[in-house]
């Protein structure tokens, strides 16, 4: 299946800062990104919830097996006890935080998501809740 959406186009103004290269590649950056994210943002997972604290959607696969529906996230750096799975018939969410970590230094940039995180689904068929099965790896 294909999808087509609308092509925005924006105009980006970056105005050098004249206070070194080093500098000049973090503020083109910075503005990159701040594009990127306000382009992206409800298409591709990020939403406000109720306290203005942006939610991220984690990439995930579903398999379907002979028995049974696979449901894979990738959320690292995620712990146990920050995951929330919930089973309602077949609809299947799971919410959690991925936590900041504590730092010493000058965080320069920052590309890995950090926040809470929701993911739902819908499977296809009828669920059991009494053979569902949960782990964490690595």
């Amino acid at each position: 299946m294909t999808m087509t959406a609308p092509r925005r186009t924006r105009q980006l103004a970056v105005v050098p800062a004249r206070r070194g290269q080093t500098h000049d590649l973090d503020q083109f950056q910075d503005q990159l990104d701040q594009l990127v994210r306000s382009f992206f943002r409800d298409p591709f997972g990020m939403v406000g919830s109720s306290d203005q604290t942006p939610v991220w959607v984690p990439a995930a696969d579903i398999e379907e097996t002979d028995d049974a529906y696979v449901v894979e996230l990738d959320v690292p750096g995620v712990r146990r006890d920050d995951v929330s799975i919930q089973l309602r018939d077949n609809e299947v969410r799971i919410t959690g935080e991925v936590k900041q970590r504590e730092r010493t230094g000058l965080l320069r940039r920052q590309t890995r998501r950090v926040g809470q995180f929701e993911y739902q689904v819908v499977l296809p068929g009828d669920v059991n809740p009494d053979q569902v099965d949960a782990t964490l790896r690595d």
